[in-house]
């Protein structure tokens, strides 16, 4: 079965991190967003792989040439006008059923059963303010309506970016539709409103619950689900240093980090090829070949090729920074 990621967009809420590396290869619990998200779809059964990238695309194109033997597409979203138009430049002539999982999601659910099931189904999990995302709503089980970003939201199931689609050259015609007649919310064209169609159609369209939802596009969010898989794993220190340090899972630590007389743990993530000496780091994401001396950090972003000294505070940090007192 063929994925589509669309993952061509800035990430502006997570600048400065964004500014050198794409959202989607940021890391998290050990290793990039976009690589949690492919692995699980091979587990799903999935072999075949269309990312819409935009924004530095090279960096995105590079990753998938060290680290996968799957077939990849790449589509360019030049303009960013929304996650329709990112899923209409990927769905091609012969395409029949496919998924769309968005490149900054990340999600616990078995699909096996949904993709057995046959029907186009969207995933969902009840919000208390779905303002801000798309809205479906249910009559015995079927979806009936669906809404982008409602003022007043006539539910509170809200789409967490996972879908099934049956037919998929159904789909482009309902997106075209959509493009056709300059139907848009904020000035992007969404694929909700092509998923309207759909019903609109006759084409039924169901849901499946998604408990274990984890949007990776904001600080507080990323660190979030990195607590969240580093509990699930267990954390992995394959590779590490360690000298009259204290580690308090669960943390993952990258080949190469030598961490000595400090105290790490728990919840953080540590790249490869890094120091931390005399310091206490906890729920942190930190990048490759980053140094942290003399710190305490809580709840901090630190970019590869960083160095941190002296500080005690929470920090959010691009690439080749340095920080100190």
């Amino acid at each position: 079965m063929k994925v589509i990621v669309p993952a061509a967009g800035f990430g502006s809420r997570l600048r400065p991190h964004t500014y050198l590396t794409p959202k989607v290869l940021l890391p998290v619990a050990g290793k990039p967003i976009l690589e949690h998200i492919i692995d699980q779809a091979v587990e799903w059964g999935c072999d075949r792989f269309t990312i819409i990238h935009g924004h530095l695309r090279g960096q995105i194109e590079a990753f998938f040439e060290r680290r996968f033997d799957l077939k990849v597409d790449f589509r360019v979203q030049e303009d960013q006008l929304g996650l329709g138009h990112a899923v209409l430049n990927g769905i091609e002539p012969g395409d029949e059923e496919l998924l769309i999982i968005l490149g900054d999601t990340i999600i616990q659910v078995d699909l096996k059963p949904v993709i057995e099931r046959g029907v186009t189904s969207i995933g969902v999990k009840e919000v208390a303010d779905p303002r801000k995302l798309g809205v479906v709503v249910l009559k015995d089980g079927r979806v009936t309506r669906l809404v982008e970003k409602p003022k007043q939201p006539p539910s509170n199931l809200a789409i967490v970016g996972v879908y099934y689609i049956r037919d998929a050259q159904m789909l482009r015609r309902a997106i075209e539709e959509i493009v056709a007649r300059g139907v848009t919310v904020k000035g992007e064209y969404q694929i909700t409103d092509a998923l309207q169609l759909l019903v609109e159609w006759g084409e039924p369209v169901a849901t499946f619950p998604v408990e274990g939802w984890f949007d990776c596009g904001k600080p507080e969010t990323l660190l979030e689900t990195n607590r969240y898989l580093l509990e699930r794993s267990g954390g992995a220190m394959e590779g590490a240093v360690t000298k009259e340090a204290v580690i308090i899972p669960p943390v993952v630590v990258g080949p190469g980090t030598v961490i000595e007389r400090a105290v790490v743990g728990p919840y953080v993530s540590l790249g490869r090829d890094g120091a931390v000496r005399e310091a206490v780091v906890k729920n942190c994401i930190i990048g490759d070949r980053v140094i942290i001396e003399r710190a305490m950090l809580e709840g901090s972003l630190v970019g590869s090729r960083c160095e941190v000294r002296g500080q005690m505070r929470s920090i959010n940090i691009g690439a080749s920074s340095c920080i100190s007192t």
